[in-house]
């Protein structure tokens, strides 16, 4: 269910069927698929039996400073989901954990005010433990992705990309790519190496506003009763606006002031998915 408050109850972050999803990939011409729903894996369960689909999420977890931040969690297995999940709460502890099992993982939209405040000591958490960097998602405004990708140059992270797609319309127009891998097993290590490139767009207003508004008529079609709510469509346009400006505020706020954590070599683990 979405996080927005007073829908969090009645509308989905996503309407899209995991079957729908992986065929849409594949014929947009992905070699591997993963999915990355918020704390969740069950839209994994009927995908597990393709060889070129693994298993991730998005751990929604909270730092020691009380600030949250989404964690990209790459090619697990129900024992991890639910060990991490049992984590988020304590930063360090999943960080710990992760480490043990060779798990690699990624800070997702580092300057996306999507997930509310940022403070100085979440940005030393990054250089230090964290092995790689979301350098380009398909929601995220282009100039949030540059500063991300600046970032994991600076700091020597491995970059992931994805399209974080909440409607089959963005599926696989942003996506990480390792030229020469043959099998998942050379794409992931070449991927923890450093060897990824990523290819695709950025997001923007409009997407985001066509994105939202799919949402609502997929809610108005699963439940026709909040067809009552479709006054609030007209507003839907001032409040990705609103976004928008958020999004440079914070990006521009982080980029000058967050980015002077030690530089720390990346720990390279286990790495992401072409998407």
């Amino acid at each position: 269910m979405c996080t927005v408050p007073l829908l969090r109850r009645i509308c989905r972050e996503s309407y899209s069927d995991p079957r729908t999803v992986y065929q849409t990939l594949k014929h947009r011409g992905m070699d591997l698929v993963t999915v990355t729903d918020h704390d969740s894996i069950d839209a994994g369960e009927c995908l597990r039996r393709y060889p070129d689909f693994f298993l991730s999420e998005e751990v929604s977890a909270t730092s020691p400073s009380g600030t949250e931040m989404h964690i990209g969690v790459y090619d697990i297995q129900e024992r991890h989901h639910i060990e991490v999940q049992r984590r988020r709460e304590d930063l360090l502890s999943l960080i710990a954990y992760l480490d043990e099992q060779q798990i690699f993982f990624t800070i997702n939209h580092v300057y996306s005010s999507l997930t509310g405040r940022r403070t100085e000591s979440d940005f030393e958490l990054f250089s230090r433990h964290f092995p790689g960097v979301e350098a380009l998602n398909g929601q995220i405004p282009a100039l949030c992705n540059r500063r991300a990708a600046d970032l994991a140059l600076r700091q020597r992270k491995a970059v992931v990309g994805g399209s974080d797609a909440h409607t089959t319309a963005a599926l696989g127009h942003t996506y990480t790519q390792v030229p020469g891998a043959r099998t998942k097993s050379e794409f992931m290590e070449r991927l923890r190496r450093g060897q990824a490139s990523l290819h695709g767009e950025s997001g923007s207003y409009w997407k985001l506003t066509r994105a939202v508004l799919k949402l609502g008529s997929e809610m108005m079609r699963e439940r026709p009763w909040t067809l009552s709510l479709l006054p609030l469509a007209f507003a839907v346009p001032l409040i990705t606006l609103a976004n928008a400006f958020r999004e440079f505020a914070f990006v521009h706020r982080w980029a000058r002031g967050g980015t002077c954590a030690p530089r720390q070599p990346a720990v390279l683990g286990y790495e992401e998915a072409g998407l």
